[in-house]
């Protein structure tokens, strides 16, 4: 196995320019949480959790899952410095261990453009997903600049649409909500939000 990338990354992860563009995923998805105090919330590929800790007031319950032990330990620091009450972490690689459990929203911020077979991601969410239960990916518009072998260059709003429909999510909503300077492997990018209920 080769070694995880992301816990050499971890104790430096936090940069200024990560937590600007957090800072505005975080905006657009607080206005997908309304009315979810009630709501468990998985945090899929939380990272350090810079997306999800603004979500913690809104939600009944937040789980931050991700693969790298590093990161979730940065997140465990998070959550006593922050002493926040509603929060579990999992660590999980994807597609384990989290089988037993139910979200009734799931964030999957900057994730999927890691992960090879993004279908197969896309089923395991929506079955983990109880009835009228909400995805929210964001990821990056396809980008035709950036070339590199362990990440997709990005989505088109049809791909996602198409792979989003074959799952079998309803009321799907894609929008493309910032554009910004050298945030896609050092090239100008644009973010997009795309969302489905089961």
């Amino acid at each position: 196995m080769e070694p995880n990338v992301f816990d050499q990354m971890a104790n430096v992860y936090d940069t200024t320019e990560r937590k600007e563009l957090a800072h505005i995923i975080s905006n657009t998805i607080q206005t997908e949480c309304k009315e979810s105090q009630s709501k468990t919330l998985f945090d899929y590929g939380c990272g350090t959790g810079l997306v999800g800790f603004s979500l913690v007031s809104l939600v009944g319950r937040i789980v931050f899952i991700d693969s790298s032990e590093p990161m979730l330990d940065i997140v465990r620091e998070k959550i006593k410095k922050m002493n926040v009450s509603n929060a579990e972490v999992i660590h999980s690689n994807f597609l384990q261990n989290t089988k037993t459990k139910k979200a009734d929203l799931i964030l999957v911020s900057l994730v999927l453009l890691h992960i090879p077979d993004t279908k197969r991601i896309l089923n395991f969410f929506y079955d983990i997903l109880n009835p009228n239960g909400k995805l929210m990916v964001v990821d990056f518009d396809k980008n035709e600049k950036v070339n590199h072998p362990k990440v997709h260059n990005g989505f088109t709003n049809e791909e996602i649409r198409t792979l989003f429909t074959e799952v079998g999510f309803k009321d799907i909503e894609i929008k493309t909500f910032h554009h910004g300077k050298n945030i896609f492997m050092k090239e100008d990018a644009s973010l997009f939000l795309a969302t489905g209920e089961k």
